[in-house]
């Protein structure tokens, strides 16, 4: 099981300082979220006076920049996105910027995508909201096509690309992890990932979806490894066992307290303020190391 802090919701600016924090308190990885915007109305009926759980003025920035700042500055780390909303972009602005990140990083980095719920920032990326589904599904086969330098010629349903390559490319294959919730996510994750990243949850739905991939994997007849990244309200040494023995590879965890510290920490304290945000962590990463 390896360790991963998220960063959703936390200031920009005090990304880079996080990553050295993250780095000399053991966590294995960084995890970055993505919104294209915050949407002031839904245009979805079913979402009809609802608002985003977060203000419009957190900041979401472009996730693949600052993963190659916060490598940048650390040896170890890996970074993945958690997640990228990968189809309401063109397929060349998601090669390019993974990538770049790849290159910079030592390939240390993942790409962690799903399809989105909002039709609002498909809308505002000029991009169709119902195909969605089936232009990652093609996506994730141009990218690697791409990735591996080749010149890529295709006519799909959703692409054309008239004989292009790219560079940089990355130095080893990039892990593409998959989310959502939907059998239909589930199966794309089995079929054409390397592996599924999840969200929050408690214990018994943790275990459940865990469960569910083990079975979906049966069905396709998928063997070798494959990822899955999770995280847990409140876990103890005990939850994060059992999750490991259910087939996690990954936990996320993403301190409520950390981003009221960050912000108050002020300049030369921001890696203190990290070490002391993440102590319950690491007393719980250290507890399942050394159970096991």
């Amino acid at each position: 099981m390896d360790f991963w802090l998220s960063t959703a919701f936390l200031e920009t600016a005090l990304l880079v300082d996080l990553a050295r924090g993250a780095e000399e308190a053991g966590f294995d990885g960084i995890t970055v979220a993505d919104h294209l915007a915050y949407v002031r109305s839904w245009q979805d009926p079913r979402r009809a006076g609802r608002k985003p759980r977060w203000a419009p003025e957190t900041p979401w920035p472009e996730p693949f920049t600052v993963i190659a700042a916060m490598a940048a500055v650390t040896e170890r780390l890996r970074f993945t996105t958690n997640i990228y909303v990968a189809p309401a972009r063109d397929l060349f602005s998601v090669a390019r910027s993974v990538a770049t990140a790849a290159a910079i990083s030592g390939d240390r980095v993942a790409l962690g995508a799903a399809v989105g719920w909002s039709p609002e920032e498909y809308a505002g990326a000029g991009v169709p909201f119902r195909t969605r589904g089936r232009r990652l599904e093609e996506m994730i086969e141009l990218l690697r096509a791409l990735w591996r330098g080749e010149f890529v010629e295709a006519d799909t349903a959703h692409f054309t690309v008239p004989g292009l390559r790219i560079s940089p490319v990355p130095g080893a294959p990039v892990p593409i992890y998959l989310g959502g919730e939907s059998e239909r996510a589930l199966t794309r994750a089995v079929r054409v990932g390397d592996g599924y990243i999840g969200q929050i949850y408690d214990q018994d739905a943790a275990l459940e979806l865990a469960d569910r991939v083990r079975q979906r994997r049966r069905e396709e007849q998928k063997s070798g490894p494959f990822g899955l990244m999770l995280s847990l309200w409140k876990p103890t040494v005990e939850d994060v066992l059992r999750l490991e023995s259910a087939g996690a590879t990954a936990l996320v965890v993403a301190p409520h307290e950390l981003a009221g510290r960050l912000a108050r920490a002020g300049p030369g304290r921001i890696r203190t303020a990290v070490r002391e945000s993440l102590e319950p962590w690491l007393g719980l990463m250290e507890g399942v190391r050394g159970a096991r």
